[in-house]
């Protein structure tokens, strides 16, 4: 069963258009230029509850806004929109006691407030009783590892920690659905792992729905299984990150260690990507080579050390679709 559908979803934002220059800022003021842009049209998906998917697409393709709206927080000009049975934008106060949304870019915590505070004060919005409250809260507090910073203010915490601190203030009323919209943004690489495997946790011990909407395609290969892909107002493919990489770069990459550094590795069946010193890559269509008659001939006629096989990087298939979709 859905606990998310969309159907025919259309979004239009009429944007003025001002003329450069000190007179155009006059005339600005008497008449304006007025365009539309297109953010979504006729988008259409649905997620099943305890899923867990990578929303993915270029700046300006329409995922915001879609989160907007699944959060009520913008109306559709048209379309209809499901969220646990409510509509969003009309039921709001009953769609956000089940919704987590967390902004990369954006804090829902109070700048100048100790953490502690702000989430003493989403406990009052919410609603939370005080006994699932702290239950909650101590759970959050040490899956996040935040202890040392209830106290210290907003302002004052790095953007990780903050991030951390977000994330812990959109389950603090245990939501069932969670919509993260670019959580590692700007985070170094340590404080990406902790929180990826977080939201993994979440979402397979504890069943929560996650959308998530990022730039950072590690993310999305490492938590996501399925993925919408968007661009300009409409989807492009619906499917698993395997089918993405069947249908657009259906590649896998050897590569070896030679002993000998000035050995060349040719075979007819694959095509040489690059040599740097005793390293070698090989790049081959498993669907038309055998990896295995592959890995023989080339052990057959090459002294190596090592060898592995790897599938190309997730950026390379995304580009690689958006190309093909001519999208730039």
């Amino acid at each position: 069963m859905s606990i998310i559908s969309v159907e025919n979803l259309h979004k239009t934002f009429r944007i003025s258009k001002r003329k450069p220059g000190f007179l155009g800022a006059v005339s600005g003021l008497f008449s304006r230029e007025v365009h539309e842009k297109v953010a979504l049209d006729a988008v259409s998906f649905s997620i099943k509850e305890g899923e867990l998917v990578g929303y993915i697409g270029p700046n300006g393709a329409g995922k915001s806004t879609t989160v907007k709206i699944l959060s009520g927080i913008l109306v559709p000009d048209s379309g209809t929109v499901s969220v646990m049975g409510k509509t969003p934008w009309q039921h709001r106060i009953e769609t956000v006691q089940h919704l987590g949304v967390v902004f990369g870019q954006r804090t829902q915590l109070w700048w100048d407030l100790p953490v502690i505070e702000s989430f003493e004060l989403l406990q009052s919005i919410y609603r939370i009783e005080k006994s699932a409250y702290k239950s909650k809260l101590d759970e959050l507090v040490a899956l996040l590892e935040l202890a040392p910073l209830l106290d210290v203010p907003v302002r004052n915490l790095s953007l990780g920690q903050r991030m951390r601190c977000d994330i812990a203030a959109s389950l603090l009323h245990s939501p069932k659905i969670l919509f993260l919209d670019e959580p590692t943004i700007g985070l170094d690489a340590v404080s990406k792992f902790a929180i990826r495997d977080f939201i993994r946790k979440l979402n397979q011990e504890h069943n929560v729905t996650i959308l998530l909407t990022t730039h950072d395609m590690d993310d999305i290969e490492a938590l996501a299984k399925r993925v919408l892909i968007l661009n300009e107002g409409e989807i492009y493919l619906d499917g698993t990150i395997d089918e993405l990489r069947k249908t657009m770069l259906p590649e896998r990459r050897l590569i070896i260690d030679l002993n000998q550094e000035h050995d060349t590795v040719h075979d007819p069946e694959a095509c040489l990507i690059k040599q740097e010193g005793h390293r070698v890559w090989l790049s081959y269509n498993p669907l038309k080579t055998s990896t295995t008659d592959l890995i023989a001939r080339v052990t057959q006629n090459h002294a190596i050390r090592d060898l592995y096989i790897e599938n190309p990087p997730i950026e390379e298939i995304i580009a690689k679709f958006y190309r093909h979709a001519e999208l730039h």
